[in-house]
């Protein structure tokens, strides 16, 4: 009995021992037994008492009046210290309830008011009633925000996204509450949300290519063209972050959440009445405001600009970059080419304000006229000429020489840099393209002998080259002749090309003369079929199929018996 009520006494001790220890690093309720000098005794239920500083429950109750009896939270430290008394403390009493609360709004999802209160690396600092916390600069907004001073010392509601008791570290989200709100009141501002309507809305962010505003939690993009009618360089000429402006929306796409907005069509368009204030054919005088690699823009009036095509900057200058012709901010003449009220376009020209080279040429230089130039380039198909200081022609390769032969031939003694004369043949101002000739200047040698040389005349001709088809010959007048393999001889045996040699000399007839390629066609073929008609009709013979020798072999023997 005695050893039972021995353990049973054990078990107890140890029981409330127990009890006690497990106050040790948390927050139980004390009450305030006495009051001395400046600290205040506290009773938690343990062995002895604890003390505090009255400055601290003054601060924590947030008042001077403080009496024996009142209860507060208290953190208990440790058990009891060198002295046998408890260790209590206040502020981690304030700490470890702020901690629970937070821990309770972490699970249930619900958000936390807290101030930012600086930066710090990789993010911000936050305190949520006197508890510190981690702000990610991702975290901060749902854009980047480059200028984060006006959220500072400013209380609001942040997303717990985690937190680590261990560590001391507790992570907050101020985007994910304004992802929430906006998806809150998404559906209700896109339900009323309609094209053409005016709304207005809050500048969040500004980029080269235009503002995103906000409009009722949706953002909708403004870009730069549909900001004025005016050209802009960038956004922030008009607007900043934070203002509050007027926008129209332009597109709408509920799939895809997509809304275009517009501030320019609020206000009447410029381009209205515009074909009745710049006619095309008329000229005007402008501003360069814009060069491009392909063209240059021209401000007309205000919020009206034009657009000069490289090619329409230069009669003479072509391929050439823009800005090597006008400068930014150059007044220019120039000419309304085109004007498309629907694309809001105007095409403009300022070599038409200028006196056109090739029709001064034309007219200056009429087809026949002779002149000296300056050879500029020579190519397959022609040489270039320089026929005065802005302008080129061209002399084709088949106007260098009435002979016949390759263009090394033909151009072998005309050099680069060269003064040649030459003869105008054609100018096509529209095209911009001059016609030249070399051998138009002498007569042709060729036209008389063409003339005097007619078909069945019986010529004789030199072998110039001998190809499989056929021989190319010279005849003694100068005309270039052709002899076809088939026209070689009236015998199939005989026709081969390789029986007659370069230089050799023979006799032909001719079939026809070709005055595009001003070549004779020859044949020996028909020289030979027509000799041999003639000995027959000499000899009296009919018979078409009775050979030369046969016919004067008959002659003979008739002449004997006679």
């Amino acid at each position: 009995m005695e050893l039972n009520e021995k353990r049973s006494f054990a078990e107890m001790l140890e029981e409330s021992l127990k009890g006690k220890n497990s106050l040790e690093g948390k927050v139980t309720q004390g009450t305030i037994v006495a009051i001395k000098n400046d600290k205040a005794i506290i009773d938690v239920g343990l062995k002895s008492e604890g003390r505090l500083f009255l400055s601290d429950i003054k601060s924590l109750k947030g008042t001077d009046e403080i009496s024996v009896g009142d209860t507060l939270e208290v953190f208990v430290e440790r058990f009891e210290d060198k002295n046998g008394e408890p260790i209590l403390s206040i502020e981690k009493a304030k700490k470890e309830a702020v901690w629970k609360d937070l821990e309770k709004k972490l699970e249930a999802g619900e958000t936390v008011d807290a101030v930012i209160t600086g930066r710090t690396k990789g993010g911000f600092s936050v305190d949520i009633n006197g508890t510190a916390a981690f702000l990610p600069g991702s975290q901060v907004d749902l854009r980047i925000v480059k200028d984060i001073t006006p959220l500072l010392n400013l209380k609001q509601p942040f997303k717990i996204l985690k937190m680590d008791r261990v560590r001391n570290n507790i992570v907050v989200s101020r985007r994910a509450v304004l992802e929430a709100a906006r998806l809150e009141s998404r559906s209700e501002v896109m339900s009323k949300l309609e094209e053409g309507m005016v709304t207005t809305g809050i500048v969040k962010n500004i980029t080269d290519y235009g503002v995103f505003v906000d409009i009722g939690g949706i953002d909708g993009l403004l870009h730069v063209t549909d900001m004025s009618w005016k050209r802009i360089v960038s956004p922030s000429e008009l607007v900043k972050v934070g203002d509050s402006v007027q926008v129209q929306v332009i597109k709408f796409n509920k799939d895809s959440g997509r809304i275009s907005l517009g501030m320019k069509q609020l206000v009447q368009t410029p381009w209205e009445n515009i074909e009745q204030r710049y006619i095309v054919g008329e000229k005007y005088k402008g501003k360069v405001v814009n060069i491009t690699d392909y063209g240059v823009f021209v401000e007309l009036e205000d919020c009206i600009e034009g657009m000069i095509y490289m090619t329409e900057l230069s009669w003479v200058r072509k391929n050439v970059q823009p800005s090597k012709i006008v400068n930014i901010g150059d007044e220019v003449e120039v000419m309304v080419l085109e004007v498309n009220p629907q694309k809001r376009k105007i095409s403009l020209g300022l070599k038409q304000c200028q006196e056109n080279p090739w029709k001064k040429f034309a007219e200056e230089h009429p087809v026949g006229t002779k002149l000296e130039g300056i050879v500029k380039n020579i190519t397959e198909f022609g040489i270039f000429v320089g026929v005065n200081d802005l302008l080129d022609g061209m002399v084709h390769m088949s106007d260098v020489s009435w002979n016949d032969g390759s263009r090394d031939d033909k151009s072998k003694d005309i050099e680069k840099g060269q003064k040649i004369e030459v003869i105008v043949l054609d100018v096509n101002p529209e095209k911009e393209r001059i016609n030249l000739g070399i051998k138009q200047l002498a007569d042709d040698p060729y036209a008389e002998a063409a003339e005097n040389t007619k078909k069945g005349d019986v010529v004789v001709a030199e072998i110039k080259e001998i190809h499989t088809a056929g021989v190319d010959v010279v005849l003694e007048n100068g005309l270039s002749g052709f002899i076809k393999k088939s026209d070689i001889s009236s015998e199939k045996s005989k026709q081969k090309t390789d029986s007659f040699a370069v230089g050799e000399k023979v006799e032909a007839l001719v079939l026809n003369i070709e005055k595009t390629s001003r070549r004779v066609n020859l044949s020996i073929k028909a020289l030979e079929v027509q000799r041999e008609k003639e000995a027959l009709q000499q000899f009296g013979s009919t018979d078409s199929g009775a050979s030369l020798g046969d016919i004067l072999g008959e002659a003979l023997k008739k002449k004997e018996e006679k």
